[in-house]
């Protein structure tokens, strides 16, 4: 064999040996990545790194929530709170009330939503994983009030203009009960007698509210929202989704719990955000034209895009 056989079979063999070691790389890559549920098109698929699979049958669906031990999902179906298994079977439906996306108690027994409370405005409920009766958690003041009526969404069949994006976000009920189980963060509260809209923590047991961002009132005058609220799962951070009209286009605010040190990570139009990890957050962002669940590395701001499709939760 001369020298000029030997080193083409040479560069062959490192050509091939090559390509192992990138197969080997995005094998890896793909078997990092958490299982996630998410929502294209109204329909909620769920995606393990390797394969997507289908959940729901119709495209009337939104806000998926893994239960704490991942065995079941909580999601909205036609803008009602529902409950299926992780594989999609065993669909039923634990609420009628128009409800804002629910999150579950870190027990897995409850889950909580948003609904028209007995002021009017937004509230708070609890409602048992198996279905039941619904019970008042916010506003406080109306625990020993009876439950407003059911109230349903009907079709107006007015064409308005295609929503921005941040009219879509809005009015956006989704909750988030925290990793203790003593608290929850929800869109509007007592903070909205001096506030056009505000974000809320409030405490389980006694009914009190802390605002932890405030939007034209309150001492703020800026114009805007914060919506779509998260907990790390120590409890001690909590993100959720901003918008202001003073030019700053929508994206994801972290703070600490008590609503310090907050700042913004990601970048524009990012939203959604859920903990993947302490240093690790899953959201929605755009990627060639879709929204796309995103991983991104809160500590460098490396961003992976997982799969097409908005309103992440995670396998923890």
């Amino acid at each position: 064999m001369n020298g000029t056989t030997i080193t083409k079979a040479l560069t062959v063999a490192l050509a091939g040996f090559g390509g192992l070691i990138g197969a080997s790389a995005a094998a890896a890559a793909v078997s990092e990545a958490p299982t996630v549920a998410y929502v294209r098109d109204g329909v909620i698929y769920s995606h393990d790194g390797t394969r997507e699979v289908r959940l729901t049958e119709d495209e009337v669906n939104a806000r998926p929530r893994f239960s704490p031990d991942g065995r079941r999902l909580a999601y909205l179906h036609n803008d009602t709170v529902w409950v299926m298994h992780a594989d999609g079977s065993g669909k039923r439906q634990v609420s009628d009330r128009t409800a804002g996306g629910p999150s579950w108690s870190p027990d897995g027994r409850w889950i909580a939503y948003a609904a028209l409370s007995c002021t009017g405005g937004p509230g708070v409920y609890r409602v048992s994983a198996e279905g039941g009766e619904s019970a008042v958690l916010f506003p406080a003041s109306c625990r020993d009030q009876a439950l407003p009526e059911v109230a349903y969404i009907t079709d107006t069949a007015v064409e308005d203009p295609a929503p921005t994006l941040a009219d879509r976000l809005r009015t956006d009920d989704a909750v988030a009960w925290s990793p203790d189980g003593t608290q929850i963060a929800f869109r509007g509260g007592e903070c909205e007698s001096i506030a056009d809209n505000c974000l809320s923590i409030g405490t389980v047991a006694t009914g009190r509210e802390r605002a932890i961002d405030v939007y034209g009132g309150g001492g703020n005058g800026t114009s805007g929202f914060g919506v779509v609220p998260a907990w790390r799962a120590d409890g001690k951070k909590v993100a959720w989704t901003t918008y202001t009209t003073d030019g700053t286009a929508v994206g994801v605010t972290e703070a600490d719990a008590t609503g310090a040190n907050r700042h913004r990570v990601g970048a524009a139009d990012d939203r959604e955000m859920v903990y993947a990890g302490a240093r690790t957050g899953l959201l929605t962002a755009a990627h060639q034209g879709h929204s796309w669940v995103t991983k991104v590395d809160l500590a460098t701001g490396k961003r992976t895009p997982l799969v097409r499709g908005s309103q992440p939760t995670v396998l923890r």
